[in-house]
């Protein structure tokens, strides 16, 4: 297997070297040079647990690692997870909830950052390299990463977020871990500034290779490829022809992990796209216009996104993986903030869905009410989402984050403030954080200051 850009400058490198790579060098993502079929081989798949599903599918997208050595990586990626199938379910009427929130940092990033953490790790110690690796984080994707690597000594770790704009017990996760090799950078910014800079940086290849830059956003395809591992085993769960999930939605790289585990095959039938307020996403699928707005600021932060990172691997596909026709539409919405194309995408694959700050606390609160189960704001977003689908499938929501995350929100919603042991006392300890503008030559020279020799 072997790995392109999207935008068709980069293309013939390895899983490895695309690991290492993160966003592609001409400025595009990294993706497959194809889809592995599974559709012939499905029964199996099924009776396997989740580790046996992740390390079977694990080997048809990486050909240059050992067998072995990726099976072994896999099965302590997810050997710190709460539950024996590091994934949790909670039936509702006419619902299943699939709980992504066992992870060391209670959220859905940890069964992705957990297996990136030791691939990277494994590389870099197989090629003598280091790596600085540099993030954005909406919410939950910096705690997550900087629990796949905190302490590992050839690497250090960079990750931006919005001063303000997380939630504080987010924050705390990040910056409460004492590991020497982990900087926060709060950026007086929103989420999309954060993003923006980041890729900004990447594109600067001068930077990028004098300062050994990779990335553990979805921006790398490593990313997106551990995510596709639960679509895969939540599918084989049901003695059905297809599953349809619902999946809170920000910056597309969780949605789009299940567009590739239909392509491959597995029995998955519509994927509802469910946002806040902050809605391009829903806009477009229901229109074919994708156009900047305001960025609200909601209850439910980590979808308060206006320029979804991940969107550009599935427009790749929706061109038939032109890459010409792709950089048009990039470089128009570059230049003019929107750009189009024929017709709504709401189809058999995609729906979408906009639930309002209300809406998202009436669900918390029904949801407590009549069944006794509280869930965070990202995760209610898609509960409500999901009853606009009709449907003889079965539908599963995907819930991203523990409830205790959000304790202000679920105490407006439900009037208390859900806790969990890993949070706990997170307040008392020294944090450790720099406060820097929106601005990209200083978060080069924070960069700069932070790996240069002593």
């Amino acid at each position: 297997m072997k790995y392109r850009s999207t935008r068709g400058g980069v293309s013939g490198i390895s899983f490895t070297d695309a690991l290492l790579m993160g966003l592609a060098d001409d400025g595009g993502l990294l993706i497959p040079d194809h889809i592995p079929d599974v559709s012939h081989s499905l029964p199996d798949w099924r009776g396997r647990d989740f580790v046996q599903v992740a390390q079977t599918l694990l080997k048809l997208f990486i050909d240059d690692l050992e067998h072995d050595d990726l099976d072994n990586l896999t099965a302590e990626a997810f050997a710190n997870f709460d539950t024996p199938e590091v994934v949790g379910w909670k039936h509702l009427d006419g619902l299943d909830v699939l709980e992504l929130f066992h992870g060391p940092t209670l959220a859905f990033k940890d069964v992705a950052l957990q297996l990136l953490g030791k691939l990277f790790e494994h590389v870099l110690a197989d090629r003598g390299e280091r790596l600085n690796i540099l993030g954005a984080t909406s919410g939950d994707t910096g705690s997550a990463a900087i629990a796949g690597v905190a302490g590992m000594e050839n690497i250090k770790i960079f990750i931006l977020y919005p001063k303000g704009r997380i939630s504080s017990l987010q924050e705390l996760q990040m910056t409460t871990v004492p590991d020497e090799n982990v900087q926060c950078i709060s950026v007086s910014g929103t989420f999309d500034d954060c993003q923006r800079i980041m890729k900004s940086i990447f594109s600067d290849l001068q930077f990028k290779a004098a300062y050994s830059l990779g990335a553990i956003n979805s921006v790398n395809w490593a990313r997106v490829l551990a995510q596709i591992i639960y679509y895969a085993y939540a599918s084989l769960q049901k003695d059905c022809e297809s599953v349809d999930f619902v999946v809170p939605t920000g910056n597309f790289g969780n949605i789009f992990a299940g567009f590739i585990a239909k392509k491959m095959g597995f029995p998955i039938g519509r994927l509802l796209v469910a946002t806040n307020e902050n809605d391009i996403l829903d806009r477009f699928f229901k229109t074919g216009e994708y156009s900047l707005g305001e960025v609200f600021r909601t209850n439910s932060p980590a979808m308060d996104i206006q320029v979804a990172s991940n969107f550009e691997r599935f427009l790749f596909y929706h061109f038939d993986e032109d890459a010409n026709k792709l950089c048009s539409f990039m470089e128009e919405f570059a230049q003019s903030g929107k750009a189009s194309i024929s017709g709504p995408l709401c189809s058999e694959t995609f729906l979408s869905c906009s639930i309002s700050q209300a809406e998202t606390e009436e669900t918390i609160a029904e949801i407590n009410s009549k069944y006794g189960y509280i869930v965070d704001p990202h995760t209610a977003v898609g509960i409500r989402a999901a009853s606009s689908i009709v449907t003889d499938d079965p539908i599963v929501c995907v819930a991203t984050a523990h409830p205790a995350k959000f304790p202000d929100a679920l105490g407006r919603a439900i009037g208390h403030r859900p806790s969990h042991d890993r949070l706990s006392g997170l307040s008392d300890l020294e944090e450790r954080k720099q406060e820097v503008p929106a601005d990209e030559a200083e978060i080069k020279k924070v960069i700069h200051n932070f790996t240069a020799p002593a």
